[in-house]
């Protein structure tokens, strides 16, 4: 697991409209909340990315980006961002390769079937790239307010 203190590791993923973001590009500029969810268009999934593109505004006041995360594919991302004016890129991670990095990819068996999804989890990396907040096992309902409390204190 990652910790605050710790650096985030640094990636690049593509985005809803297929363009490469990288972490590295915030730094010195911006705060990041980086939140990775399951799938787009489920209850938590839907939840938490509406909380979070209510407040992308607030967010922007201090300085922060958020960005989304999850094993979609870019197209699915942008209709999911379409149909529910998400405000802020979602990135994709197929191969679920960030998502492990970051501890986020989780691996169960059922009937000899081993299957991979994300464990709900978000971290505030500061401008100069360390994680100020983790956390694992998210509940999306009142999140977003949740870390933007967090990213207001960061100053």
């Amino acid at each position: 697991m990652l910790n605050a203190g710790d650096v985030a590791p640094d990636f690049a993923l593509p985005a809803s409209a297929m363009e490469l973001i990288q972490l590295a590009d915030y730094r010195g500029q911006h705060h990041v909340v980086l939140y990775f969810f399951n799938k787009d268009h489920t209850p938590g999934g839907l939840a938490e990315a509406i909380e979070f593109s209510d407040r992308v505004r607030e967010f922007a006041r201090h300085d922060t980006v958020i960005l989304g995360v999850s094993l979609d594919e870019c197209l699915a991302h942008e209709v999911f961002r379409e149909q529910e004016g998400i405000e802020f890129e979602l990135l994709s991670d197929t191969e679920g390769e960030v998502s492990e990095r970051y501890h986020a990819l989780k691996k169960w068996e059922a009937n000899g079937v081993v299957r991979y999804g994300i464990e709900r989890s978000t971290f505030v990396i500061g401008k100069d790239g360390v994680i100020r907040h983790a956390f694992y096992h998210v509940a999306p309902k009142g999140h977003a307010a949740q870390i933007l409390s967090l990213v207001q204190s960061l100053g």
